[in-house]
């Protein structure tokens, strides 16, 4: 089993840019020396609390510094970017990197940025798929381009100039292209499905009940079984919001903050939900009255919190419901404490993950 690091990421309301970067950029150097595998990194581009708005370029500045890790954008909102961008920018960061891309691709997922990219009443689904196979025709092919698409039109023909190597786009350093992810957060996710048909991975969000959770996967067979595909478990990778501590009253006791980091995640969340009319997101019940889905709830039913032993217990116990799967990611949450998260993190690394694998393996 692998260990990953999901960050949307998420800071507290009025922060100083400078800082947040900072902060996120040292959560990836930190996640690299614990021995993490995989972090993924998300873009927004009009929302302050959540700062960064070009994950690829972000990324790029930890390179020669997080020199084992693997980068996954988490996830490219591709609605909102030119599919010939993405394919040469995504080319340089996988030859920059040495191949160490994930190309999480999703149809956005903050409202304000709709507005401003001008897709509120378009099928950003419908998008997300054009813009990514063109990507992958750009890369399985040469110039001259002429790529028709619902949304884009590619062309480099007239302008071309063979003899002065102008009009090629790059192609990635992995062959025949980076893998492909996608997060799912609905119940019976439909991108999930979709995920399964296409044969990409499938990332589970973390502010999920697990029975939404489960939902995924059952959606990702059904796709996988559509087009003759067998599915993967290792293709699957889970989300959680996971705080270790040396003992249990630990973590009780930073949960118990008014103010703690994790509190302030799940009510921005479920206050985002509310508004947008997707608070089911949440719900281990679609009945459930909005009025329970409370900060508390939240906290009590999505957050795994506890000593080493208490939290292998917790993510065991859900294994057991859902089933193995090839990636664990631990869902990152501002340093409110910087000294308990970098704790968390390493205690996360050497003392829970292995043991966790292990029970994996047995139950594979």
């Amino acid at each position: 089993m692998k260990l990953g690091l999901f960050m949307m990421p998420l800071h507290s309301i009025g922060g100083d840019y400078t800082d947040m970067y900072q902060q996120d950029y040292d959560a990836v150097l930190h996640a690299d020396r614990c021995g993490f595998d995989e972090v993924f990194v998300g873009e927004h581009y009009s929302a302050r609390v959540e700062p960064i708005s070009n994950t690829l370029q972000f990324m790029s500045a930890l390179i020669p510094t997080a020199k084992n890790i693997t980068f996954g954008t988490g996830v490219l909102n591709l609605p909102h970017h030119h599919p010939a961008k993405i394919a040469a920018d995504a080319a340089l960061f996988d030859h920059m990197s040495r191949g160490r891309l994930i190309m999480g691709i999703g149809p956005g997922g903050l409202p304000s940025d709709f507005e401003l990219f001008g897709t509120v009443e378009k099928n950003r689904s419908e998008m997300m798929v054009e813009c990514i196979d063109m990507v992958h025709r750009i890369w399985e092919s040469d110039p001259p381009y002429e790529i028709d698409g619902q949304h884009w039109s590619i062309k480099i023909k007239d302008m071309m100039m063979a003899d002065l190597d102008i009009g090629p786009i790059p192609k990635p350093y992995q062959k025949p292209h980076p893998p492909v992810a996608v997060s799912a957060m609905s119940p019976f996710s439909g991108t999930a499905r979709l995920a399964g048909s296409r044969g990409w991975s499938l990332i589970s969000a973390n502010f999920n009940p697990s029975i939404h959770t489960r939902s995924h996967w059952e959606a990702y067979s059904q796709g996988c079984e559509q087009s003759g595909r067998q599915p993967d478990r290792q293709n699957w990778r889970i989300a959680r919001s996971i705080v270790v501590t040396e003992t249990d009253s630990e973590a009780r006791d930073y949960l118990a903050r008014p103010d703690n980091s994790v509190t302030g995640y799940y009510h921005y969340l479920r206050e985002q939900f509310q508004r947008a009319g997707l608070l089911k997101i949440m719900k281990p019940d679609l009945e459930m009255d909005d009025s329970l889905v409370t900060d508390e709830f939240c906290i009590e039913t999505m957050v795994i919190a506890g000593s080493p032993n208490t939290v292998l217990d917790r993510l065991a116990a859900e294994m057991d419901q859902l089933g193995p799967y090839g990636t664990l990611l631990s869902a990152f949450h501002e340093w409110d404490q910087p000294a308990l998260w970098r704790r968390s993190m390493e205690l996360l690394a050497t003392d829970v993950l292995p043991k966790l694998g292990k029970l994996a393996d047995q139950r594979h």
